[in-house]
């Protein structure tokens, strides 16, 4: 895989976070997702109207998967996050309990996609999720003032995206990127302006940090973090794209440090040195094994068996 390209993802997805704590402090979790995708999902929608080539021969059965994927993937998945960042959870654990997903995608990605995952890999993923207990306790040693069960919410958000994951790599027909998004964005914003106008927090807030963190969501987290994420799924498969989850977490604890001041000791820096090393143990363990997924996965032959490595 690009390394570029894998750089930017990580930057992009573990934007998210920060974005995510820097419009807590002006409005609640379902304010901020119903302006992050409502006007994002009209100006797609008005795309999708005027091109309109790449819905052709599209099927109700792909839209209505496509749909299901955007519930799990990004309503889901977000609410939790951006919840339990509002309870007073610290961007940095909320990536860190996100980093646990690496391994349950490992774990089925053999019996649901037959995506073996090889010894070398295996030990990539222990070595991450050691990487991301070190930065957990931490963090959990500074103290954060949340409730105890707060820190169960984003684990809730974990579980969703992988089962989106899965959903999408289990369909039999590709569906254009562009298509995917729209879709998405558009199940998003009907769900977060039916939560925000039931629940009375459908009015925005005129702070302009309100409005820079709407920005910022949408430029780096939607169209860079989350467009990577089914971009790099569909070339290189389950195991490798969630092997990179195991960076958020101590990228975003140096990002919340910086901007926030949250706490980053010598115990976050020794786990962002191990899932590094993670993700070179997994990327680079088998090289041939990223060429047959990549090819596989161009040519819709995910179905079949593709052992990454011996």
């Amino acid at each position: 895989m690009n390394f570029l390209l894998s750089i930017a993802f990580v930057l992009c997805w573990s934007s998210g976070f920060i974005g995510a704590k820097l419009g807590a402090g002006s409005a609640s979790a379902v304010t901020i997702l119903m302006w992050r995708f409502l006007p994002l999902a009209v100006i797609l929608i008005g795309i999708a109207t005027v091109s309109g080539t790449s819905w052709r021969g599209l099927a109700v059965r792909d839209v209505a998967r496509q749909a299901m994927i955007g519930v799990l993937s990004q309503s889901g998945y977000l609410l939790t996050v951006y919840y339990a960042i509002q309870l007073g959870v610290s961007s940095g654990t909320t990536a860190l309990i996100d980093g646990v997903q690496p391994l349950v995608a490992g774990a089925l990605a053999g019996p649901l996609l037959r995506q073996y995952v090889s010894r070398k890999q295996w030990l990539g993923l222990c070595l991450g999720a050691s990487g991301v207990a070190i930065v957990t306790m931490a963090d959990a040693a500074a103290g954060t003032g949340a409730a105890w069960w707060a820190y169960l919410i984003p684990f809730l958000g974990m579980f969703s995206l992988v089962a989106a994951t899965f959903l999408e790599s289990r369909s039999r027909s590709r569906v254009a990127p562009a298509v995917s998004m729209t879709v998405h964005c558009a199940t998003s914003a009907v769900i977060f302006t039916a939560l925000a106008v039931s629940s009375g927090v459908a009015k925005p807030p005129a702070e302009l940090s309100f409005w820079a963190a709407i920005t910022w969501l949408v430029a780096l987290s939607t169209f860079g973090g989350y467009g990577l994420y089914w971009l790099i799924l569909r070339r290189s498969g389950v195991t490798k794209v969630n092997t990179l989850m195991f960076l958020m977490a101590p990228v975003t604890a140096v990002w919340g440090a910086l901007m926030f001041g949250e706490p980053f000791g010598p115990q976050t820096a020794l786990g962002l040195a191990i899932g590094l090393a993670a993700v070179v143990v997994v990327y680079y363990g088998d090289i041939s094994a990223t060429r047959v997924c990549a090819r596989d996965m161009d040519t819709g032959e995910a179905s079949k068996p593709a052992k990454f490595g011996a």
